[in-house]
Parts: C-alpha cells; structure tokens; sequence
C-alpha cells in the first residue's frame, strides 16, 4: 500500500463496523475514571448502541460489496452474515453481563471495552481477504479474549483459565503464522485470490502447500476447539467468567470458523483432497470426544464445554464436505447453536449464584416447579441442542448431515447421526433434573430473572424458534453468500 494513500469514502464505508467499535471501545476506557463508580451500567448501554450501530454499518457495507484497502479486504454476503452474527453475539453478551458483574461488583468500563475490541477483531478476520489480515484481526480478538478469561482477577480459577488460555493459545497460533510464512514462501503472496491462482497453474509443486495447509489446520482447529487440539476447552470455560465462557464458545468459535473456511476454500481448494481426511478425522474425534466426555460431567460449565467440542464436530462434518451447500451449512448450524447456547448459559449465569458456586446439575433440581419460564426456555434450547424439530438445531444438523450425504460422506454421517443420540442422553438430564426432582436449596432461593438475563433467554427463544419454522431466509441468504468452489 503506498504510503500517501488516502482511503476513499467506499473503503471507509467497508469498514465501518470495525471503526465504530473501535471508537466505541476507546471511549468507554476514556469514560472509565469518570463514570465508572457512579454509573456502572452506563457503559452495557453503550455498548449495545455500538454493536447495534456495527450492524448497520456491516448492512450498509453489504450495498456496496467489493474490495478495499488495495484488496486486503472484502465485503461480501458471506462477510456480511458473520459480522451481523458475530455483533449480535456482541449484544447478547452484554445482556448476560450486567447482572453477573454487579453481583461480582467488578468494574465494568474495561469489560464492555474489551468486548467491544474482541468483536472488531472478529469482524476484522470475517472480512479479510488477505493472510496477514486474518491474522491480526486474530490477534486483537484473542488478546482481548485472554484478559476477559482472566478479568475478576482476585478468582484464582479465573487467573488458571487466562494463564491457560494465553500458552496454549499462543503456542497454536505460532503453528498458523508458520503456514502464513510456508505460503507466501511458496506463492509470493498472502492474498487468498492470488494465492488460488498461483495455486492453479500447472507445474506447481505442492508438497509445501500440504504443509502450510496442515500447519494452519493445526492453528485455526485450536481456535475453534476442534479434537485433538481441544484440550484447552473444558478448564479454560469452566474457569473464567460465566459470560465469558459463553462469548468464547460462540463469537470467536464463529469468526475462526468463517476464515478456516474462506482460507481452504477458497486458498486450498486445489489440495482439498489431501485437507479432506484431516477434517474429516477431526469431525469424528471431536463429536465423540466431546459427547463421550459430556455424559460424565457435573459441572455444568464444564459438560458446556464439551458439548461445544462435539458441536463443532458437528461443524467440521459439513466443513468435510467441500462444497457450497456445506459452506452454507456451516453457516447455518453457526447462528443456530450461538443462539441455543446462549440461551442455556444464559440460565446457568442466574442460578450459578456469587463466585459461581452452584454449578453442579443437582442445583438445576426443582427449577421447573419454582420458575417455571426459566426451566420452559432452558428445555427449548436444550432440544434444539439434541436436533428436535421446528427448533433451529433440527434444521442445522439436518443441512449438515444433507451436505455431507451430497458429498458420498456416508460413514461420517452415520456415525455423526450416532453422536448425536449419544448426546441426547446428557442434554435430557437437565430435564429430568428441573422437572422431576424436589426443588433444592438453590432453586427455592434464587431471586427472579433481571432485565438483561430474561432478554438473553427471550431473544435467542425466539431466533431459534424462527430458524426452526422458518429457515428458509437465513439459508438461501447463506447458500447466496457461499460462492466459493463456483
């Protein structure tokens, strides 16, 4: 890029979501010592008009698609849908967040702050279309990410959970900027459309590519929490703050999802022969991995965790696809399981109690009988989690397993049908907890949902609901924005 370059109103325009939460998020911080005391949720306010203004600005972006920044970014449909996706998760985080940190009496300028950094990061990698690109906008998400799994810093369980986070995130993201290095090594060139026609010129040796690409899958499959690089998962969401296990296990899992697919298929599709049996190893090691692992659980951050492991499992099958009707999947199954997963963490953040001490399923006993909505809410998400029709977990997994049937996936998706009975089995304790057991301590106790909690547990009923009736819009959107193998 030259150095006098001046970037026109369109490049502007195009990048407008990541401007305003970066503005938003630097002037909460200027706030901090002024308002911070006296009026707590003053900056959640904030916040949420951010977010709401970086959908508008990633809608008004999507009416004028194209490059900017001399390639290095691209908005297009398929950039549009993850930045929406990944600045609602963004608000329904901060409405997860409100009563947690007042009852934590944690300071909140520097928390919504973070937040607000972490998705302009996200929505920076969603709409890259250059390696280095990626990896920046990698970087200002997960370095936002490590200090919020560390942010009640007093929480010895919290500072294990950065700690850990922070090495092993750090150590994994060493292998993805290795394969940044091997490719523009081997092409020249760290775009993904230059990279793709290098790639496609007869003659070109591709044993370094092999290379760079399972350097990368290593990197990108630490990110989005898929077998075997999954370790980090169930200590790392079972240590830090509730609302931030959650926010892990969606926005950053949604926007490293969306740039490991625009890399392979779009960078990759050359070699997707040999990138194929990884994914497909990782899908099946994930889902059981992950479900196996869930029926033992009693933490219920912890049994979140895996389940979220064997989700993405779910994901890397229609991932193992190699198609656009896969890619469009992916898309799918991405916005219904933020919205279920939400929702039940959503209910585990109001029973968990100050410190988090009733995280055991025996502190779900009886919930059904003394708040009756709160169990009726969490039961739809849990079913929507398991595949149950007219929720949009149903239609998610059934484009995923469609998708890799098209692609003569038969074995992956039998077994993949088999994980999900399996994780039936975990998700229906819950039911069987709220609604047949005698109200314990904590069930008889707990105060009544506060504004932000029942917003959080209304809002993402309500999208799962549509996705489950409806799916039509949200799909032919994503099919219409999955381009990539045309």
């Amino acid at each position: 890029m030259p150095a006098n370059f001046m970037p026109s109103a369109d490049d502007l325009l195009r990048f407008s979501p990541e401007l305003i939460l970066t503005i938003a998020g630097t002037l909460l911080m200027v706030l901090d010592p002024f308002f911070g005391k006296r009026a707590p949720r003053l900056f959640g306010h904030i916040s949420i008009l951010a977010f709401l203004a970086g959908i508008l600005g990633a809608l008004g972006a999507q009416s004028g698609t194209g490059f900017s920044f001399s390639n290095l970014l691209i908005v297009d449909g398929y950039a549009t849908f993850f930045r929406i996706l990944v600045l609602s998760i963004g608000i329904l985080a901060v409405l997860l967040s409100y009563k947690y940190l007042d009852r934590e009496l944690a300071e909140t300028g520097e928390y919504h702050a973070l937040l607000l950094f972490c998705v302009a990061g996200q929505c920076l990698m969603v709409a890259s279309n250059d390696l280095i690109m990626i990896f920046i906008g990698l970087e200002i998400s997960s370095i936002a990410t490590y200090i919020l799994a560390g942010y009640l810093r007093n929480d010895k369980r919290n500072n294990e959970s950065a700690l850990k986070y922070f090495l092993l995130g750090s150590f994994a993201t060493a292998f993805l900027l290795y394969g940044i290095a091997v490719i523009y090594g081997v092409t020249g060139s760290t775009k993904l459309d230059e990279i793709r026609t290098a790639l496609s010129q007869p003659g070109f040796s591709m044993a370094a590519v092999v290379i760079a690409a399972a350097l990368m899958i290593v990197g990108l499959g630490f990110k989005v929490s898929g077998a075997p690089f999954q370790m980090w998962a169930p200590d790392v969401y079972q240590g830090a703050p509730a609302p931030v296990s959650v926010f892990m296990a969606t926005g950053p899992k949604a926007a490293a999802f969306a740039v490991f697919l625009r890399i392979f298929m779009t960078s990759f599709q050359q070699i997707s022969s040999d990138w194929e049996p990884l994914i497909w190893i990782s899908a099946l090691l994930s889902m059981t991995i992950g479900n196996f692992a869930a029926l033992t659980q009693n933490n219920l951050k912890r049994l979140m965790a895996y389940s979220a492991i064997a989700h993405a499992g779910y994901i890397l099958v229609a991932f193992a696809a190699k198609s656009d009707g896969g890619a469009a999947a992916v898309m799918f199954y991405l916005a219904a399981y933020a919205l279920m997963n939400i929702g039940a963490f959503a209910v585990i953040i109001h029973i968990c109690g100050k410190g988090e001490k009733n995280l055991r399923m025996e502190d779900l006993a009886g919930l059904g009988r003394t708040q009756p909505f709160t169990a009726a809410l969490l039961t739809v998400f849990l079913l929507s989690l398991i595949g149950v029709p007219l929720t949009g977990g149903f239609f998610g997994k059934f484009y995923i397993f469609r998708a890799a049937l098209q692609s003569n996936l038969v074995w992956l998706t039998v077994l993949g049908l088999l994980n999900s009975a399996v994780a039936a089995y975990y998700y229906l304790r819950f039911m069987v907890v709220m609604y047949m057991h005698e109200p314990g301590e904590v069930a008889n106790t707990l105060e009544p949902l506060s504004l932000g909690l029942r917003a959080a547990l209304v809002l993402p009923a309500i999208g799962t609901f549509f996705l489950g009736i409806l799916p039509g819009a949200v799909l032919n959107f994503a099919r219409a924005s999955a381009v990539f193998t045309r």
